[in-house]
């Protein structure tokens, strides 16, 4: 077995720590000891099965009902622990125990994962990649959620809904639709500046290990004074970013579909752990009332030259899950778990996100999901007037009272936690967005980001997708594209030409 990796040769790694034990005795879920796991009760060996086996009811009750929901998007992912280490000091932004002296160390869970695609879908395909940590601090649980992206495909969250139902399946014939895609994509032009990033050889990530990871959102650091400046997240891949073109993923999706899973398993479990460095933008407030766009707009990015990048601290994947299902699938994070010192903005996205992150939790884990230990907050203390519910595992706070305010020394607050406070105006109503700015950091991303091949790459790729949709999308598509460069959207247009001429040559064959 030498020539196996460590993913293959987990369940022999399991037999060898159990080597010179004497073997357990399989129990039922209440501990009893099992006398035969291999036949129900019955009467006699051709007779009728018993109502009271309980040994098969609770085999295959549970059996029936250990799928919980699948993710609705990022349903496929891999997961590892370790810590973060802070290696400058920051306190000057922010008050945050996470960072509150240089050598510092946090326990983190991340989960690396796909987005539009089931969990049984390859991991290469062309898709963002979630990039979600989980600090586990003295303050309580704080969830950094993001992707590999620095941006988004939209700027407001009731779109969000519309946008995940065109990167699944079409509701009629259950098959990826590039009419859906494309159609949403061309009549919302803000999505240009990520579908660029999708559609580069950034859309096809060497793995986990070889890709950034970045909060996206613009957040709120306070300091102990109580002054507040805006905040983007950046972790930079130490281990240097790597991508892979669209024939080498398109044959890895047939050949190793769970390519990245198995690297990142077995990177840790060969003791190449993974690392990244975290860095910063910051913004002040009376900035942001200047700046020249909205900085809370998620399809846009700070300038670096205008904003330049802090560095913070590193983070070290080192430990396997244990188990999967309890590690990772069962790991829940919501842009709403934020320690003191680190708040939301103005951003719409993230605010509607600390809405759905939670609602979803509930309705996939359960209302006690922060009880699982994944996910649980165990470097704090919970003390809240929250109470009962499904799969409630602890003492649900013994005999504290469950209301609030209370005369039996329950729980108070403190002025100290509380948020800071910033001024909000302006009329009430439904602003539309859509005539933002939506081409001129896509313009400088193909003219000055990307290398000659990198936008030959591009173009293939855009067009590559394209060419299966409606022509008359294609056709509002390469328009939007035009705006980016006339180059840029004159390529994708004569690239499908060539596929539209290659088709009409097959199809009279």
């Amino acid at each position: 077995m030498s020539h196996r990796d460590k993913a293959a040769n987990q369940l022999m790694q399991h037999k060898k720590l159990l080597e010179g034990k004497p073997q357990e005795n399989a129990t039922e879920s209440a501990g009893r000891p099992i006398g035969l796991h291999t036949a129900s009760e019955t009467v006699g060996p051709r007779g009728p099965m018993l109502m009271h086996d309980f040994q098969y009811q609770d085999i295959m009750a549970h059996f029936n009902q250990e799928r919980i929901p699948e993710r609705v998007v990022h349903a496929k992912g891999a997961g590892a622990f370790g810590y973060f280490e802070v290696t400058h000091d920051i306190t000057q932004y922010t008050k945050a125990c996470v960072f509150d002296h240089i050598g510092k160390k946090t326990p983190v869970g991340v989960r690396f994962s796909t987005v539009g695609g089931e969990s049984g879908s390859a991991d290469t395909a062309r898709d963002p990649r979630g990039f979600a940590v989980k600090f586990y601090t003295q303050d309580g649980n704080w969830d950094l959620v993001g992707n590999n992206t620095p941006i988004f495909f939209i700027r407001d969250p009731i779109l969000f809904p519309s946008f995940i139902h065109t990167q699944k399946r079409n509701p009629v014939t259950h098959l990826k639709d590039p009419d859906m895609f494309w159609d949403f994509i061309s009549l919302r032009p803000e999505t240009t500046h990520q579908v660029s990033f999708l559609f580069s050889e950034r859309g096809t990530p060497d793995g986990y290990r070889h890709m950034n990871g970045y909060g996206s959102h613009t957040f709120k650091l306070v300091n102990k004074d109580g002054k507040p400046v805006y905040c983007k997240f950046h972790f930079k891949t130490d281990q240097g970013i790597k991508n892979f073109t669209a024939s080498q993923a398109a044959q890895l999706s047939a050949d190793d579909p769970d390519y990245a899973i198995r690297d990142l398993y077995n990177a840790i479990a060969s003791g190449n752990f993974p690392s990244w460095t975290l860095k910063i933008q910051v913004m002040t407030f009376e900035e942001a009332e200047k700046f020249k766009f909205n900085p809370f707009d998620l399809t846009k990015v700070w300038s670096q030259k205008e904003y330049p990048l802090i560095p913070v601290g590193r983070m070290v994947l080192n430990l396997n899950p244990k188990n999967y299902f309890a590690e990772v699938e069962q790991i829940a994070f919501c842009p709403a778990h934020l320690i003191p010192g680190i708040e939301p903005s103005p951003d719409k996205m993230l605010q509607g996100r600390m809405f759905s992150y939670p609602d979803t939790h509930r309705h996939r884990l359960g209302t006690n999901y922060l009880q699982i230990p994944v996910n649980c907050p165990f470097a704090a203390k919970v003390r809240n007037y929250i109470r009962d519910g499904p799969a409630c595992v602890t003492d649900n706070q013994g005999g504290a009272p469950n209301y609030f305010p209370n005369s039996f020394s329950g729980p108070t607050d403190d002025a100290k936690f509380s948020p800071s406070t910033y001024e909000a105006s302006g009329d009430v109503k439904r602003y539309n967005t859509a005539d933002d700015d939506n081409y001129a950091q896509v313009t400088t991303f193909w003219r000055e980001v990307l290398s000659p091949s990198d936008r030959t790459a591009l173009v293939t790729n855009i067009a590559g997708h394209l060419k299966d949709a409606s022509e008359f999308i294609q056709k509002r598509t390469v328009g939007n594209f035009t705006q980016v460069d006339a180059e840029c959207g004159k390529r994708i247009q004569e690239l499908l030409d060539e596929h539209k001429k290659q088709s009409a040559k097959a199809a009279n064959l």
